[in-house]
Parts: C-alpha cells; sequence; structure tokens
C-alpha cells in the first residue's frame, strides 16, 4: 500500500505543486482513504519528503548500476552522461519536483538525513574515476566531483526543463530524436574537454555534409 500511495503521490506533486495538490486526489489514485494514507505516511509535507526521498533513493540506486570502477575512466564518464541524460527523459515527474523543491528552498530536504547519506557514495565513485583518469593519463585534472556531476546534471536539466520555451526561441524541435541525439554527443564533447585538455571538436563526429542540388542540365 505504501508504494502504491508514494507512487499516486509522486505524480499530483509532480503535476500540481506541493501546494496544488490534494490528498483525496492520492487517495483515489491509490486506492485508499486518507486515514490509511495518514497512517501509512503521516500528514502532506510527510508525504512529499517520503515521495523525495524516494526519488533520489531511485535515482542513486539506478546509478550504482552503473558498474563504472570497471571502465576505462573517459568512457566512465560518458556512461554517467548518459545516464542522467536519458534518467532524467524517462522521469519527468523528477524534474518537476526537483523545481518545487527548490521554489520551497529545499525546505522539506534540510529535514531529511536519508538524502544527504545516499550522495557520499555517489560522490565519492566519481571522485574515484576522476582520480584513476589523473592516474592513467587520461585526464589533465582532478575536477571535484560534485563540480563535475552538477554541470553534468545541469547540461541536461536545462535542456529538458526549458525545451518548450527554447523550441520556439530557436525554431526546433529539441525532442526530437536527431535533436537528443545531438544534445547528447554536444554535452559528453564538452566534459571530456574539460576534463582531458583536449579540443571539443576532437571528441565531435563530423557533422556529414549537406547534399548539394543536383546539378542543371544546359542544352
Amino acid at each position: 500500500m505504501r508504494i502504491r500511495i508514494l507512487e499516486a503521490a509522486k505524480k499530483e506533486f509532480a503535476a500540481h505543486g506541493l501546494a496544488g495538490a490534494r490528498v483525496d486526489r492520492i487517495a483515489a489514485e491509490a486506492g485508499a482513504n486518507k486515514r490509511m494514507l495518514y497512517y501509512h505516511v503521516g500528514k502532506k509535507d510527510d508525504l512529499y519528503l517520503a515521495v523525495l526521498e524516494a526519488s533520489y533513493e531511485k535515482i542513486r540506486n539506478e546509478e550504482r548500476t552503473l558498474d563504472l570502477e570497471h571502465l576505462a575512466p573517459p568512457d566512465a564518464i560518458e556512461s554517467l552522461i548518459a545516464f542522467t541524460w536519458n534518467y532524467f527523459i524517462r522521469n519527468p515527474e523528477f524534474l518537476a519536483l526537483l523545481n518545487t523543491e527548490n521554489l520551497e528552498q529545499a525546505k522539506h530536504l534540510k529535514r531529511s538525513d536519508k538524502v544527504k547519506s545516499m550522495h557520499s557514495p555517489f560522490v565519492e565513485m566519481i571522485r574515484t574515476v576522476v582520480n584513476r583518469g589523473v592516474a592513467s593519463g587520461d585526464f589533465k585534472v582532478a575536477m571535484d566531483p560534485v563540480q563535475l556531476y552538477i554541470s553534468i546534471a545541469a547540461l541536461s536539466f536545462f535542456y529538458l526543463a526549458n525545451n518548450a520555451t527554447l523550441s520556439v526561441i530557436f525554431g526546433r524541435d529539441l525532442l526530437a530524436q536527431p535533436a537528443k541525439d545531438e544534445r547528447l554527443a554536444h554535452m559528453v564533447a564538452l566534459v571530456l574537454a574539460a576534463l582531458t585538455g583536449r579540443s571539443v571538436a576532437e571528441f565531435l563526429a563530423p557533422t556529414p555534409p549537406a547534399a548539394l542540388p543536383p546539378a542543371r542540365q544546359t542544352a
């Protein structure tokens, strides 16, 4: 029952924010009554925090399956970027929850020891990859793993969270598959260039030349 309640609550909070979310809609979606909901999770703020904690736990658990320690450092970083990008695409509710909690000035996350503790192993995993890369000569700088991950997440998050306005402004469908593929390649190139000290162009596949129109026939 708790799992059903959290899943229903995640959808409700993502769609309506904390202020607009309604406990009765969450209970109905979960097939529970409000008394059962309060018994399993608590009041609305407690339910919201439980959803946040479960959302962070989900992404951190999936990140641990990447097996970065057994990949060459550049491949490990590329794998992390691709995972982050695709996870955000597959889980738009997670982005919506992050937006809501930032509007709340992280008021609820500040109450959670659980979220803070689950990030330490993740940061150390990135630190290990970066340090291996420096030791092997693949990377030129032992970049702060927190700064590195924030940059990777930001490159994905801003693009996806603002794709509607950006698509209108620049006159292109930024969620079309070719555009998403181009974005991922761009992000990988930027991050690897920063770590290796090499040119971004070295990490980008050359763009094939546009097809020329057929030559005009002359009499």
